[in-house]
């Protein structure tokens, strides 16, 4: 079998590589991305495409499954540019696989395809697809997958998976969720779990996550199984900023959603720290998942809690930890944010 990872580089495409590389069935991988590692990875064959603008029918010649992560979070004031990848780059890739006559696509969704939804209970993969209007990520995911409604009527042939995990965190990730959601200006030791006295009580705020390990394993066995449509990936437990404080000993004291919301926005307008108030709507507005179909149609089992995932993450910020490759790299030759954007082949939040 043949396996074309399109955004390789990234979170986890770079962790779903080695989880094929343990797959016997799996006779070839290649990963396509702007710009390959310097270092060879041992049995991966790179191909440098750029989705928005180079030939991707070629790189998926003779292919069993084409994996699709590329996604781009920033730069977050230039929501077109952004759109030219995360839209139109999609769109590109979906009309590639059929020009090339891949049998099956697995895609890169997310909790935040979803409308809003409730925090008193569980959703399955049958919630309304559309996304939150006041987040870019989120409406991009939603135009997304109604491209993708499109693409299964008209090549029904195609068995199309799509991935719908929550907040995705592993250590080698935190050099790139440093630069993309914090900034320059936050000092990774901040984040240090064993230190960090008190942690803000937002009501209304929770989410789920789950370690990059557990989602690679749930993308292998959708490559290797004949299962089509939604997946939704979340380890328990739900989580909120105090239950988060509690696992690592700080305080949680009250603040009003208002005033995280104002001082995200002015901060983000000011070009202090480059997350935009619409990843704090999406924690306020999405709902909560139901992962029990992967459960039972993949055989899912994640292996760490989100608690786990998210203190994996912490301590890999404090620690300045990276990746082997452009997007993953904690140090590296002076880029532009747009440059760098290039190189975030998938994304942290799922």
């Amino acid at each position: 079998m043949k396996v074309v990872i399109v955004g390789a580089t990234g979170n986890v495409g770079t962790t779903l590589i080695a989880a094929l590389q343990r797959t016997p069935a799996v006779g070839e991988i290649v990963g396509v991305a702007r710009r390959a590692p310097r270092t060879p990875i041992e049995g991966l064959r790179w191909i440098e495409r750029d989705i928005r603008r180079d030939d991707l029918t070629s790189a998926f010649d003779g292919t069993d499954v084409v994996v699709h992560l590329a996604w781009a979070i920033q730069p977050s004031h230039d929501e077109p540019a952004m759109a030219v990848t995360n839209v139109l780059g999609s769109g590109r890739v979906f009309d590639a696989v059929a020009a090339a006559g891949v049998p099956a696509l697995v895609y890169a969704s997310s909790v935040g395809a979803y409308v809003d939804g409730p925090k008193d209970r569980l959703v399955d993969e049958t919630w309304p697809i559309g996304g939150i209007e006041t987040s870019f990520y989120a409406r991009h995911k939603g135009t997304v997958e109604r491209m993708l409604d499109r693409f299964e009527r008209d090549h029904g042939d195609v068995r199309v998976v799509r991935m719908r995990p929550g907040l995705i965190f592993k250590r080698g990730q935190a050099a790139e969720a440093h630069r993309f959601f914090l900034g320059p200006l936050v000092p990774g030791l901040l984040l240090n779990p064993r230190l960090l006295p008190v942690l803000p009580r937002i009501e209304g705020l929770s989410f789920q996550a789950v370690n990059t390990d557990d989602v690679a394993e749930a993308y292998r066995a959708a490559v290797l199984r004949d299962v089509r449509g939604a997946f939704n990936l979340v380890s328990e437990p739900v989580l909120d900023l105090p239950t988060i404080a509690e696992a690592i000993s700080a305080r949680s004291l009250p603040v009003p959603a208002w005033l995280v919301r104002a001082t995200i926005e002015w901060t983000w307008r000011a070009r202090l720290q480059p997350t935009p108030p619409g990843w704090l709507e999406m924690g306020l507005r999405t709902p909560l998942l139901s992962s029990e179909r992967a459960r039972r149609d993949l055989d899912w089992r994640p292996q760490r809690t989100s608690l786990e995932a998210v203190v994996e993450l912490l301590e890999g910020i404090a620690a300045g930890a990276g990746g082997p490759t452009p997007a993953l790299a904690p140090t590296g030759p002076r880029t532009t944010t747009t440059e760098r954007t290039a190189d975030a082949s998938d994304h942290m939040a799922g």
